[in-house]
């Protein structure tokens, strides 16, 4: 790498690009309508420099209409967007220290690799000879070399994406802006470009704001994710602390996959609660949150909503009486998938929970097959109380 591009590398790798603590951009109760239907609905958010920030949720979730807001594509109705402290809400796009990924690429169809990613550098009347540089410097940070003079159509999906991030990329942004970056891409493809993304944005320290609606994306991308609903957040933190702690049945149901549970607080000690759960045929006892993780307390009485993740319940083909978070069930339905196996089990009369169990030994047939007598075990730490139902 010359000494230009070494230079320009240099200024990507500022210190207000790394330091996590700094608030590099604070989204400011911002709200947006479309012909009467409310998309965004006073979302505040603080994203941190050198961070990569999931906004994951379903279709029409309005993660989409923020990433633009934040693009300056589009204008909030109430609210505003500061960036390092400096109020960047009026600011059109092409003055912003912020670039964006779009999902379909949008590569020009006419011009080489090399056209593309020096496109904007043009358009920014960026001297020739630093243009070169810095192209050069992209394409080699992204393996492109060999590619310079091919067409778009020329390019595998994963060379597409890739020139598509070169092309931000090379205006060296403070911010990168990824809308769904990998859907085009097939399954295997998209799981080792996950982490090629991971180690790119490590080395370089940009922050990446990125929406996407599959979690597992999310959980591998993110240093933290807003989990989004009807134009609203629901809940942020880091991946593991979302989906071991959600806060409400929306975020455990959306984040990952929760059998979830009603019951009534029969009893409580310091550490736990007893809970009757009318579906179940034995009580459950249930761990009490930590207070740091802001879950409310329950009294004697109370209405209290549960989750269990599908792979931390065991499962065995043992038949005995139920007793303390023992359950008895029967598999209604199953679902091999290499790693694992997926598991669909009648709990009581009228309930159907998920159990994951790992395939950890080769054969062609189930342990445990579809109309099996099985018991279900359940450790009192692995049962979450949610905050809100």
């Amino acid at each position: 790498m010359t000494a230009v591009a070494d230079a320009r590398m240099a200024e990507v790798l500022a210190p207000d690009h790394v330091n996590g603590d700094v608030a590099q951009i604070r989204i400011e109760r911002v709200s947006k309508s479309f012909g009467g239907n409310r998309v965004l609905d006073d979302i505040s958010l603080s994203i941190h420099a050198g961070e990569v920030f999931s906004l994951l949720g379903g279709s029409g979730c309005g993660k989409t209409t923020l990433l633009r807001i934040l693009a300056g594509f589009e204008q909030p109705d109430s609210g505003r967007i500061l960036m390092q402290g400096v109020d960047i809400t009026a600011v059109p796009p092409y003055e912003r220290a912020l670039n964006m990924m779009f999902q379909s690429y949008a590569l020009f169809p006419h011009m080489s690799v090399v056209d593309n990613i020096g496109y904007g550098l043009k358009r920014q009347r960026v001297p020739a000879a630093e243009r070169r540089e810095r192209i050069v410097a992209v394409l080699d940070q992204l393996k492109l070399g060999g590619l310079e003079q091919r067409m778009p159509q020329q390019l595998s999906g994963g060379q597409r994406q890739r020139v598509a991030l070169a092309r931000a990329l090379v205006l060296q942004p403070k911010v990168l802006l990824l809308d769904e970056p990998l859907s085009a891409l097939d399954k295997k493809l998209r799981e080792s470009t996950q982490f090629e993304l991971m180690q790119l944005q490590d080395k370089l320290g940009i922050t990446f704001v990125v929406v996407t609606h599959d979690q597992d994306e999310a959980m591998a991308l993110s240093s933290r994710v807003a989990v989004m609903d009807a134009g609203r957040i629901l809940q942020v933190g880091a991946p593991m602390e979302v989906y071991e702690y959600p806060k409400n049945r929306q975020v455990a149901g959306f984040f990952g996959t929760a059998n979830l549970v009603d019951g009534t607080v029969m009893a409580h000690t310091a550490e736990q609660y007893t809970v009757r759960c009318q579906i179940l045929p034995v009580p459950l006892r249930v761990n009490k949150p930590n207070p740091s993780h802001g879950v409310r307390a329950f009294a004697e009485g109370d209405r209290i909503h549960l989750a269990i993740r599908p792979e931390k319940i065991l499962m065995t083909l043992a038949e005995t009486d139920a007793t303390d978070h023992h359950l008895p069930a029967t598999v209604t339905a199953l679902g091999y998938f290499g790693s694992r196996s997926m598991y669909k089990v009648k709990v009581g009369e009228h309930s159907h929970w998920w159990v994951t169990t790992p395939n950890e030994s080769r054969g062609l047939r189930f342990k445990i097959d579809w109309g099996d007598r099985v018991m279900l075990s359940i450790a009192s730490e692995d049962i979450i109380v949610l905050d809100e139902g």
